[in-house]
């Protein structure tokens, strides 16, 4: 068996970064920009007002102060002249601030008879004006690479660009495996459960931004497994779940050796999950999982996700954090432990009941804690590493 770091080394060196392709900007969202963009213009282009009310000089600015309306300045549709002394023009938010004027009196503080306004309140000393250029500049950089929010995308209109570069979604094709499979919907045999590793990856992957694809499931025959691996052909990530450990019916790793898989490793030093299998398969990485539904779910936190990111262009590694135990854990054994918890209010609680078959308290967990191998007994309020899920 090899630690968990050596693992990943191994996982991380079957990979590499996708492709980049140009998409419209309206289908970027959760996209990984994958070059650097450029504003294409200013904005604002032009000085505007944030507030509706009247544009004058601020040199005449007081309290009763009298102005002549000479216009108006409506957002698309600026004032063209000049405002002089004594002179104001009506203006309204976002719209360009007449040349001449260097304040907005705000409407509530103004009076208006005709075409006459007077100061009635105090104006205060901001001038509700928002300068051209105050939000960016033509030429300013959005940086890659990044997960393109709705913010960026924003952003990335604003600046009148309507194409982006990402990186392609990586093509993943899973495999459930095994005589004791069927599909959500069906009706089992008296012997057979119904697959849910692949449809837990799938999200877990579609999430991280891949492209996954659920493959039909493979029965325990090499003629079974052989026609899988040849629907996986072209996939930038081949991932088996079951088969992969030694018994007499694990046909995952002959079968794959057959077809030319050259085998980087197996078993890892962590728990729930040592039966993990990793190698190149053509053009193709391969991951083989373990077939219990929470070490499949596991594998994917700790190996697939950072193989995504890093074919995506973005950092491998997860956001370890630190939080103080809500109750007291005994020793760790040999292996890395990921212990399914929950953190909540800065306090993280194992569950006691963690055995790899166990769905459901998956499905409580918001937090994997992190058990190095041979970790002492630890007591309430020590700090522990998580990633949270």
């Amino acid at each position: 068996m090899i630690p968990v770091s050596e693992a990943l080394d191994n996982l991380l060196s079957l990979i590499s970064t996708t492709e980049i392709e140009e998409v419209p900007l309206v289908q970027a969202a959760g996209r990984v920009l994958a070059r650097d963009l450029k504003a294409r213009r200013t904005q604002p282009p032009f000085s505007a007002s944030a507030m509706d009310g009247y544009a004058v000089n601020k040199a005449e600015v007081e309290r009763h102060a009298m102005f002549k309306v000479i216009g108006e300045s409506a957002a698309g549709h600026g004032f063209q002249g000049r405002v002089g002394a004594g002179q104001a023009v009506r203006i309204f938010t976002g719209a360009p601030v007449p040349e001449g004027a260097s304040f907005v009196v705000i409407q509530e503080d103004v009076s208006r008879s005709g075409d006459l306004i007077t100061i009635t309140d105090p104006p205060g000393d901001n001038d509700n004006i928002r300068p051209a250029g105050g939000d960016f500049i033509a030429g300013e950089v959005v940086t890659a690479p990044r997960v393109l929010g709705s913010a960026d995308i924003a952003l990335l209109a604003s600046m009148n660009i309507a194409t982006v570069p990402v990186r392609k979604r990586p093509d993943i094709a899973l495999i459930s495996t095994g005589d004791e499979l069927v599909m959500p919907g069906d009706t089992p045999g008296p012997d057979q459960i119904i697959a849910s590793n692949t449809f837990g990856l799938k999200a877990l992957l579609d999430d991280l931004g891949a492209k996954a694809r659920i493959l039909p499931i493979a029965r325990d025959t090499i003629p079974a497994l052989t026609a899988a691996f040849d629907l996986a052909k072209g996939a930038d990530l081949i991932v088996t779940i079951g088969g992969a450990s030694v018994g007499d019916h694990d046909l995952v790793a002959p079968v794959a050796a057959k077809m030319g898989m050259e085998q980087s490793f197996y078993k890892v030093a962590m728990r729930p999950g040592k039966p993990l299998m990793a190698g190149r398969m053509g053009a193709s990485a391969m991951v083989g999982l373990p077939g219990n539904p929470v070490s499949a779910m596991v594998c994917g936190h700790v190996f697939l996700a950072p193989m995504v990111r890093i074919m995506l262009g973005l950092s491998h590694k997860p956001a370890v954090q630190q939080a103080r135990l809500a109750a007291p854990l005994s020793a760790n054994g040999p292996r890395m432990h990921y212990m399914r918890a929950r953190f909540e209010d800065g306090q993280i609680t194992a569950f006691e009941r963690q055995d790899s078959s166990l769905l459901s308290v998956l499905a409580q967990a918001n937090a994997l804690l992190i058990r190095p191998p041979n970790d002492h007994a630890r007591d309430s309020d020590e700090s522990v590493d998580f990633i949270q899920l």
